[in-house]
């Protein structure tokens, strides 16, 4: 498994019955977690005194109870090519606008654009997907030219406020509000060409004009799709999955399917995680799919 284990604003204190004990900054959050399906004592003080705690309803959906927490507030990372900023805002569906064992792959692909930049290599890379911009500020900040696509333009605006917070507002950073299938499909027409791919879709969604995304059903044309795109050397391929059922193996298989016969490399899939500093366990947060190319 892929942990995430360097982080100093945020960590996983405990987790039982269904729900985990997190402390984002100087704050506590306690969140739903399907992958929580133990029942150990709650030992932790944090139980008893959190900032907001996210009540999940038993028809679907939930709401936020809050206690002592402010609109918006800033954590960091120390990324392996320098510090990254995050504002953090609790909203729908217990989120906080940050998957933070998302750090694992950050700091996977982070040393090889800063290699490739060093050699003096420019270093293109294609973000889908793409949220509130963790990985494309891990990417610029390791010296990338990022393409940012992501259907939501809240989300958008919300990734460049992270730019800016990281010093990269003048970043060689596109964002872009868009369909993900439908941009991939105008780059093939246009030529373009990318050194590494990104991508972390979800599970179901639905695209600026109500184009509707199903994983099962448009991941692996997207794959496809997206190896035409790629140059003829190129660095790094990466996809992740919150998807239950979507195992990594499955991500390795697709990624050998649509990667080999276009490019030379190796590929890996595994669980990422996030350390449990209660138990010193690591609690499952989802899968990753890579290739380093050769």
């Amino acid at each position: 498994m892929w942990t995430a284990g360097n982080w100093k604003d945020y960590e996983v204190i405990d987790a039982t019955e269904g729900e985990k004990l997190e402390r984002w900054g100087k704050y506590l959050l306690i969140r739903p977690d399907p992958q929580v399906i133990w029942q150990t004592p709650k030992a932790a003080a944090g139980w008893e005194h959190p900032n907001a705690h996210y009540h999940r309803s038993s028809k679907g959906g939930g709401e936020w109870e809050f206690f002592d927490l402010p609109d918006e507030w800033t954590i960091s990372y120390p990324g392996a090519c320098g510090e990254l900023s995050f504002h953090l805002k609790p909203f729908s569906f217990k989120h906080t606008g940050l998957f933070p064992e998302q750090a694992a792959n950050w700091d996977w692909f982070s040393p090889l654009i800063r290699s490739a930049v060093g050699q003096g290599r420019d270093v293109r890379v294609l973000n889908l997907f793409a949220y509130t911009g963790g990985a494309t500020v891990a990417a610029a900040k390791a010296g990338a030219s990022v393409t940012h696509v992501d259907a939501s333009k809240g989300m958008v605006l919300w990734a460049k406020e992270n730019a800016a917070a990281s010093g990269l507002q003048n970043a060689p950073v596109r964002w872009l509000t868009d369909d993900c299938m439908k941009f991939v499909e105008r780059e093939i027409r246009r030529g373009s060409r990318y050194d590494a791919v990104i991508m972390d879709p979800p599970s179901y969604g639905r695209g600026p004009k109500g184009e509707i995304w199903k994983m099962e059903d448009c991941i692996y044309p997207l794959i496809t799709k997206t190896a035409a795109l790629l140059s003829e050397k190129p660095l790094f391929y990466l996809i992740n999955s919150y998807t239950t059922g979507l195992q990594p193996a499955v991500l390795s298989y697709m990624l050998h399917k649509a990667l080999d016969p276009v490019c030379r490399g190796s590929i890996e899939a595994g669980e990422i995680g996030l350390p449990v500093s209660s138990c010193q366990l690591v609690l499952p947060c989802g899968a990753a799919g890579r290739f380093t190319g050769a």
